[in-house]
């Protein structure tokens, strides 16, 4: 029980800090629109951080089918991000609802809270790459029954993303901890992300991998999206990935966006 109120209590926290802030915010100068920085719908993280000062929002709907923990399963995803230096970004992700069916088994159960951050280890510039760090760290452990890469008690992510004629590439090496009952194993995954810029459009493609230490096998995936940006803060997205083992999520379609808050948070200096 004491889970399920630690779960609300830091979502809630979570959503309505902006809703208290407003008029503080309202108080501030508007400054130019912010631009979004989107690392959904892709699997690939950007090693790139977001505007210093927003609040950066990433929220959508992912539906997947056929899978070992599950015959249908949709879920609400929420990810809060906030950097606060030139190098530094805070984050917070959730899964405020999941839908689940296993045969004729139906459950709705609130999804697991991450928190963590992103540090640039080497900033980018012209041809050379963005490389940063980030640790993500399990805060609120859920029952519902998860996606084919499985779920981790802690994680680290080497992130690199560079231009490459005309280009944007995005590669992540991924380094998890699992748990299951008191035995603990490493988990590896590596997710390379391709796309290219079309007028207000962005089209993309992936690869990524992850092992599935407890069942010694590995979930591989492709991943094809398309983005919009409505305006520099506002981006929507939509797509479809497509598991290509036996024990990968078989169907996964989404839908979602990227919100940048208009309201710098503290005067820059």
């Amino acid at each position: 029980m004491h889970h399920s109120i630690l779960y609300w209590l830091i979502l809630s926290f979570f959503l309505l800090t902006p809703i208290g802030i407003r008029p503080l915010l309202a108080q501030i100068a508007r400054d130019p629109l912010p631009s979004a920085n989107p690392a959904r719908p892709t699997v690939s993280t950007p090693a790139t951080l977001t505007p210093v000062g927003y609040l950066h929002f990433e929220n959508g709907i992912l539906g997947g089918v056929t899978s070992p923990e599950f015959s249908t399963r949709v879920a609400i995803n929420q990810v809060t991000k906030l950097t606060v230096a030139p190098r530094l970004q805070f984050i917070l992700q959730s899964e405020p609802s999941i839908w689940s069916r296993l045969d004729r088994v139906r459950e709705t159960q609130p999804g697991e809270v991450f928190a963590g951050a992103q540090g640039v280890l080497i900033p980018g510039k012209e041809k050379r790459p963005t490389i940063s760090m980030s640790y993500i760290r399990r805060l609120y452990a859920s029952p519902a029954p998860e996606l084919d890469l499985g779920t981790y008690h802690q994680g680290a992510t080497f992130l690199l993303s560079t231009e490459m004629q005309g280009f944007h590439l995005d590669l992540n090496a991924i380094f998890n901890e699992q748990i299951e009952g008191r035995i603990r194993r490493a988990q590896f995954g590596q997710t390379l992300s391709v796309s290219h810029p079309w007028k207000h459009w962005t089209l993309g493609g992936e690869l990524w991998h992850f092992s599935q230490p407890f069942t010694s096998s590995n979930a591989v995936g492709n991943l094809w999206a398309a983005a919009y940006s409505v305006r520099p803060n506002l981006v929507i997205d939509a797509g479809f990935q497509h598991g290509l083992t036996s024990t990968s999520t078989r169907w996964e379609v989404f839908a979602g966006f990227t919100y940048v808050s208009p309201y710098r948070l503290w005067k820059q200096h």
